[in-house]
C-alpha cells in the first residue's frame, strides 16, 4: 500500500509529512530476528519453489549502495499491474505458509519486503508477498495504532479477517503495484477482527481499526488476488451512472 496517497485518520495528521508516512526507527518489531549474512541456502525450509527460492535468494540492487548491503536489506522488485506477466500474479490467489518458527527462507523474504516497501522507490504502509512475486500468505504493516511503540512494522503470517464493521470508513488508497494512480474508497470497514501466525509459531486473533484496519483490509486482499480496484469498481456499479452535464 502506497503512503504517498493516504489520507490519514485525523488523530494521525502529524505523524505524516507530506502524505508520506513515517517510518519506525526500530527494526521490524521484536519479532523479526537480525538477519545480515542469511540466506535461504542455509535454511532447510521446502515449501517454497525453486522459483520463489530464486526471487528470495537473489539480490536485486538498483543502485551501487544498494548493492554493497547485505542480502536481507536489498529490495526485491514490486511486481506491478502494467506487466502481463506480473498482472496474472498478482491476480492468483496465495498459498498458506507452513509456520516454522525462525524458518530460514520466511526470515529471509520479511526482511526483504521490509526492505521493498520503505525503499526510496516505494514508501509504503504495507506489502503483501504477491507484490514481490512470491504467492505466499504473508503480509507486512505498519501499525499506526502503535504511537509509542513507533510506529513499527509487523509481520503476518496466514492473516485471515473473522469479523467486519457494518461501519464504514473514507480513505484514500494507492498501491505499489498500481503505479500513478490513488483514489478515495467508501467502503473499508472501519474496523476489523482478524486472526494470523506470527514468525515464532504463535497464534493470535486481535481486533484492529480506523486506519491501521485499511491497511490490513488493503493487504489481506493482496493474498486473495483482490485489487483496491475491484473495491472501486463495485462502489461505482452500485452508484450507478453518473449524471450527465445539463440533467
Amino acid at each position: 500500500m502506497n503512503s504517498r496517497s493516504l489520507i490519514p485518520f485525523p488523530r494521525l495528521a502529524t505523524l505524516l509529512l507530506l502524505g508520506v508516512a513515517i517510518a519506525s526507527t526500530k527494526p521490524i518489531a521484536a519479532q523479526l530476528l537480525a538477519l545480515p549474512e542469511i540466506s535461504v541456502r542455509e535454511g532447510t525450509s521446502t515449501q517454497y519453489s525453486t522459483a520463489q527460492t530464486a526471487l528470495i535468494d537473489t539480490p536485486t540492487p538498483r543502485t551501487p549502495a544498494q548493492a554493497s548491503r547485505p542480502l536481507a536489506q536489498t529490495p526485491m522488485r514490486v511486481w506491478k499491474i502494467t506487466s502481463a506477466e506480473d498482472s496474472i500474479l498478482l491476480r492468483t490467489p496465495s498459498e498458506p505458509i507452513d509456520v516454522q518458527a525462525n524458518d530460514a527462507a520466511t526470515l529471509l523474504l520479511a526482511e526483504r519486503m521490509f526492505a521493498t516497501v520503505r525503499d526510496s522507490m516505494s514508501l509504503g504502509v504495507g506489502i503483501a508477498a504477491p507484490q514481490v512475486g512470491i504467492l505466499k500468505r504473508m503480509i507486512l504493516c505498519q501499525r499506526f495504532d502503535k504511537v509509542k511503540e513507533g510506529l513499527p512494522f509487523e509481520v503476518y503470517l496466514n492473516p485471515v479477517i473473522r469479523q467486519y464493521t457494518d461501519k464504514k470508513q473514507e480513505c484514500r488508497e494507492g498501491c505499489l503495484s498500481i503505479p500513478n494512480r490513488r483514489d478515495t474508497l467508501n467502503s473499508r470497514a472501519y474496523a476489523i477482527l482478524i486472526e494470523y501466525d506470527r514468525l515464532d509459531g504463535t497464534h493470535e486473533i486481535e481486533m484492529v481499526e480506523a486506519f491501521t484496519a485499511v491497511v490490513f483490509q488493503h493487504e489481506i486482499d493482496h493474498l486473495n488476488g483482490i485489487l483496491y480496484l475491484d473495491h472501486l469498481a463495485e462502489e461505482r456499479k452500485a452508484a450507478g451512472p453518473e449524471p450527465r452535464e445539463g440533467e
